[in-house]
């Protein structure tokens, strides 16, 4: 399903534990990290395809997180044009997202990445909050900051922890 502008609707998932840790997944067979993140299916909500990809990916349900929060509307990015396919009806140039921000309220135990039949972990390690935007891909880091930045002051009422001023202006740039 892509919107008449060429974005495929899509959920990210920021997984925190009881010490506001990030859940951070390394993609199968290669050197890249991500959050969870799928799309949203015609028949789907973005709360119902948010639950499905935390158990497709994550092998988490409902009842072993909380919903903290999401973000007011839909973050956009544009793929790199290596990576669009021109060859699919319709054209995709990126992704639209909503990002939920969820408490996990069950073991570590209870995570499980082969879930699905084609999983896309197979790694898995809790961050500090503002890491993932050093370890991203470069054409998905302002999508990452907006959400961690919207969604911060629910895990952090006090006021977010500090981002190095290096690495404020390196993502600045790209």
């Amino acid at each position: 399903m892509i919107d008449s502008e060429g974005y495929r609707p899509n959920v990210g998932i920021i997984l925190c534990n009881y010490r506001r840790q990030l859940f951070w997944g390394r993609r199968v067979g290669q050197n890249s990290w991500q959050f969870p993140q799928g799309g949203i299916n015609p028949d789907e909500t973005p709360e119902q395809a948010m639950f499905r990809e935390l158990e497709e990916e994550v092998g988490l349900r409902p009842h072993q997180v909380e919903l903290l929060g999401v973000t007011d509307d839909w973050l956009h990015y544009q793929l790199p044009q290596r990576f669009v396919r021109r060859h699919c009806e319709p054209l995709c140039i990126g992704q639209k997202q909503r990002w939920f921000l969820l408490k996990v309220l069950c073991e570590e135990t209870d995570f499980c990445l082969d879930h699905s039949a084609k999983p896309e972990f197979d790694g898995w390690r809790w961050v500090k909050y503002w890491q993932p935007l050093r370890e991203v891909i470069y054409f998905k880091r302002r999508v990452y900051s907006r959400a961690l930045e919207e969604l911060a002051p629910l895990l952090f009422p006090e006021g977010p922890p500090g981002r190095s001023h290096n690495n404020y202006l390196r993502n600045r740039r790209r």
